[in-house]
């Protein structure tokens, strides 16, 4: 049936325009009017016209609902419809009443439509037919972007969220101008301004959206000007406002640019800084910001009135019963008289800035207290001296209950379980939250950015909380790509490495997507090589071997072969060969002393050299083999921030000393006397005999004496004095088994200096020594300095150490043959800012600016150790992590000094770094 009335959409409050309605029936009592009641989101219906058909119905006679019929522009089904107004058949309604009020309400809610209306088709006895006629809104068929670059509009329309198919309404287009007109204004433009337009598209019902941007200029702040203030000049407080600067050419980090929020903080800032200074009572009278469209420039002024310097008085401690006052005073470390700082005050009591402060809120919360309060309250002032008192409610013990993990998809909960600090039934701990998130954060699993703990069900009756991880998984797998130059040609490595692997499950075919994961342990297979260097590997690592303590197990195999290789016409001799094999097994435990951020490991490995005729000036010789079986152990402390890739507090220590068996002191061979030995030896093997009777030639001296004494049978011939020792054949003897002890230190901190700015300190040194000092430093194992820091051709032990601003390896100490045979000691110093661009989970990019120093010394090469001694550079950089790829970056560094053998500074070099460490 025709509707006989309808409906159309107004504004106003739906309880005024149901009692106007109301009060049209009353008053027209004669005529029962059928009424349709149209309604859209929370808008209320208004009375429709009269239509020329009507309807009688008794108004606020409830009826059965018989059926709904659905109707309009809708792609929807429509029992799908129906189920979105709740209403359902046979259910008993009043019209219009409080069932279709809320069908209405709940269909706009969704806001997929821009028409609700309801109608009343017929009525039967006591049952009623009404229609829902309803029109959906339209869908984006595709966005565009003009004003900026393809690439800018592009991650606009990413970050907008702005895909196919979803529905455009005013909310939408509202808040994606509002998006876009605030990120330029973040970035400077002041003037930044966004226009949407939609357009229906041939599609039924999808509509383009067209979104006009005008940046405008940017706009900077010419000047900040202050007025009132003698006591802090004006520098000190436009430094103090840390977000908003005047333009200034030099500075790098912090661009001048007006965002009004950041304004706000920087007022707050500033009063921040009188309080620092004393100056309790300073405030802001009035400040301004003009702009001058002329010059495209800010200017701001701010009045100020300082007040008097003030000073703390007594200082006392109510409702402590834990800790005495003495212990909360040396906690909070101010003195009676100090300058008053009220900024330093609240630190001290609870600092907001880092979670693992020093502070006294800390020291209640990292015992239990997780329902103490503490609050600093002035109690007298007088003259220029302030009392306070520092009232504490301690509140009961509290417990972790219930701990839990989500988001985790790939990962066990085994896995992350095990690396908790937060169990069930242990006092809470504040400290124990932030070391749990750091030691999260360094699995390496999952983005350390978004580690979020939730406090659920906190019950301080029951004194109990319960805390939920909320995870977010990312890729750990890589392909390991490294490349460099080195040994005159490119080399490269290329593998994969399985960061979250599942031994277990690798005959577990359903497992496979696309390779078992999810147990958190390490497998990494490279095949690194040019063309004339070959290396093969494979390594496994399980953190908690054993499955109950944290006791990681390692071990690795690995091939390598290299032909040699005439630098000059880049010609490979490969019936010319060095060969290495090599395996190594280690054990690392978490200690829980001085804390369980400390790791003692310990390991064995074993390398067989075989060299044939390998003569290169590399080693003393080139033919035999070499055996190299050391023992490892290591004491390591690494509290680094729990982003493993940017971290932003923290620090790493750690002393290593690698040794082998003193084979001197127990095979009996004098080292000194070794070249007298082979001299002996080469005069028997050389030298002939006669016998005295027929002059027949007799065996070598070397072979018949041990049957006969030459005395009375036999005579020398041979002129056997001119014989000379093989240096090569008695290096081959010294080194059948290398002899050595290897200690290195490194020392590695990250402090925040400004904002994200974070300042890494970098000290390393090495030595390597020998039990013997006739027997002499082997020949590998050395040190290498100079260059990217990438390992490259390392076939001899060696370890290459980073120095940006040289070639590779170029500031290794030369003998005065002008090889290169490595350093046996090196020390280096390093300072790098950072900062970070972004630290999303899909990349993480950060630009770096760098100064180091060092250098490598060797005294058999002459250049004795001086640790004032070094070569310099500084330069520039960026680094991208991604987690398919790992670490990819480039540095432009400049060397201040000579490289070994060289004269005059060395200048700029170009580092491409791939696969280094973070």
């Amino acid at each position: 049936m025709r509707p006989l009335s309808a409906t159309r959409v107004a504004s106003g409050d739906l309880e005024k325009q149901v009692n106007k309605l109301n009060n049209f029936l009353v008053l027209n009592k004669s005529i029962k009017l059928l009424l349709t009641i149209l309604f859209l989101g929370s808008i209320s219906p208004v009375l429709a016209q009269e239509d020329e058909d009507r309807i009688p119905f008794e108004q606020g006679t409830p009826y059965y609902l018989a059926n709904i019929d659905v109707t309009g522009k809708i792609s929807y089904n429509q029992q799908t419809v129906i189920t979105f107004t709740g209403l359902e058949k046979g259910q008993r309604i009043t019209v219009p009443g409080e069932e279709i009020s809320n069908a209405v309400k709940k269909l706009g809610k969704l806001g997929l439509f821009n028409d609700i209306n309801f109608y009343v088709n017929k009525i039967e006895g006591d049952s009623i037919y009404l229609e829902l006629n309803i029109n959906e809104l339209p869908k984006l068929s595709e966005p565009k972007i003009a004003g900026v670059k393809k690439s800018k509009a592009e991650t606009l329309i990413k970050d907008t969220k702005l895909t196919k198919g979803m529905v455009v309404n005013e909310n939408l287009i509202t808040t994606t101008k509002n998006y876009i007109e605030n990120k330029y204004r973040k970035d400077g433009y002041y003037n930044a301004k966004v226009n949407i337009n939609t357009e229906a598209d041939t599609t039924a019902n999808q509509v383009k959206m067209f979104i006009r941007i005008d940046k405008g200029d940017k706009v900077k702040i010419s000047e900040i000007n202050f007025t009132g203030n003698e006591k802090l000049s004006d520098a000190r407080l436009r430094k103090a406002m840390k977000n908003t600067k005047v333009k200034n050419p030099i500075r790098i980090f912090k661009a001048s640019k007006f965002i009004a929020a950041k304004y706000e903080e920087d007022l707050e800032n500033i009063i921040s800084k009188y309080k620092e200074k004393g100056y309790r009572d300073a405030r802001i009278i009035s400040d301004s910001v003009s702009y001058d469209k002329k010059k495209n420039k800010i200017a701001i002024n701010i009045k100020l009135e300082e007040g008097n310097k003030y000073y703390f008085g007594n200082i006392k401690f109510l409702g402590n019963t834990i800790y005495t006052d003495q212990g909360l005073n040396r906690k909070l470390g101010i003195k009676k008289g100090d300058t008053y700082n009220g900024v330093l005050l609240e630190k001290r009591i609870a600092d907001k800035s880092k979670p693992d402060a020093d502070d006294i809120t800390n020291l209640y919360q990292n015992n239990g207290y997780l329902f103490s309060t503490i609050n600093a309250v002035e109690t007298r002032t007088y003259n220029d001296t302030i009392d306070f008192e520092i009232r504490i409610m301690e509140g009961p013990l509290a417990y972790f209950n219930k701990i839990s993990v989500v988001g985790n998809d790939k990962t066990n909960d085994k896995v992350i379980y095990r690396e908790l600090l937060t169990h069930p039934g242990d006092k809470y701990s504040k400290q124990a939250l932030v070391e749990t998130i750091r030691e999260i954060g360094q699995l390496g699993f999952f983005d350390p950015e978004a580690i979020e703990p939730k406090f659920k069900n906190v019950d301080p009756a029951a004194g109990t909380v319960d805390i939920e991880y909320n995870l977010v998984e990312k890729g750990s797998s890589q392909i390991e790509l490294q490349g460099g130059y080195g040994g005159g040609g490119f080399i490269g490595t290329l593998g994969l490495s399985f960061n979250n692997f599942s031994m277990r499950n690798l005959f577990n075919k359903e497992a496979y997507k696309p390779i078992p994961m999810g147990d958190g342990q390490q497998v990494s297979l490279r095949l690194q090589g040019s063309s004339y260097f070959q290396t093969y590997s494979l390594s496994f690592a399980e953190p908690w071997f054993g499955g109950k303590k944290p006791v990681r197990f390692n071990t690795s195999l690995s091939y390598s072969k290299q032909f040699l290789n005439n630098y000059a016409s880049n010609s490979v001799d490969r019936s010319r060969s060095f060969n290495i094999i090599s395996l190594s097994v280690g054990l690392g435990k978490r200690l829980t002393v001085p804390d369980n951020s400390s790791y003692f490991t310990q390991s064995l490995s074993f390398q067989y050299y075989d060299l044939n005729n390998y003569n290169t000036g590399l080693f003393t010789f080139g033919n035999g083999s070499s055996r190299n079986f050391a023992y490892t152990v290591e004491v390591k402390r690494n509290n680094k921030g729990f982003n493993p890739i940017f971290p932003t507090y923290g620090s790493e220590f750690s002393l290593s000393l690698k040794l082998t068996p003193p084979y001197s002191l127990i095979n009996g061979i004098d080292y000194g006397k070794l070249g007298d030995l082979q001299e002996n030896k080469l005069r028997y093997n050389e030298t002939q005999i006669v016998d005295r009777a027929t002059g027949e030639p007799g065996p070598s001296v070397g072979a018949y004496l041990a049957e006969t004494d030459i005395e009375g049978h036999y005579k020398v011939v041979d002129d056997y004095t001119k014989a000379s020792p093989d240096q090569s054949k008695i290096d081959q003897e010294k080194f059948k088994w290398l002899e050595y002890y290897k200690i290195k230190f490194k020392a590695d901190w990250y402090t925040k200096i400004y904002g994200n700015l974070v300042l890494r300190s970098l000290a390393e040194f090495g030595f390597l020594g020998n039990y013997n000092s006739e027997r002499g430093n082997v020949p590998f194992e050395r040190f290498y300095i100079g260059g990217d820091g990438l390992a490259n051709f390392a076939l001899d032990g060696r370890e290459t150490i980073q120095l940006r601003g040289y070639p590779n390896q170029s500031l290794t100490p030369i003998d005065d043959k002008n090889n290169q045979n490595g350093a046996t000691i090196y020390n280096k110093f390093s300072f790098e800012l950072r900062y970070p661009l972004t630290l999303k989970n899909q990349a993480s990019i950060y630009a770096l600016t760098f100064f180091e120093a060092g250098a490598g010394y060797d005294r058999d090469s002459g250049k004795r150790y001086n640790p004032f001694v070094l070569q310099r550079s500084a330069g520039f950089g960026l680094r991208v992590f991604m987690p398919a790829f790992g670490l990819l970056g480039i540095d432009f560094g400049h060397g201040f000094d000579a490289v070994e053998g060289g004269t005059g500074k060395n200048g700029w070099e170009t580092h491409f770094i791939i696969g280094q460490q973070f």
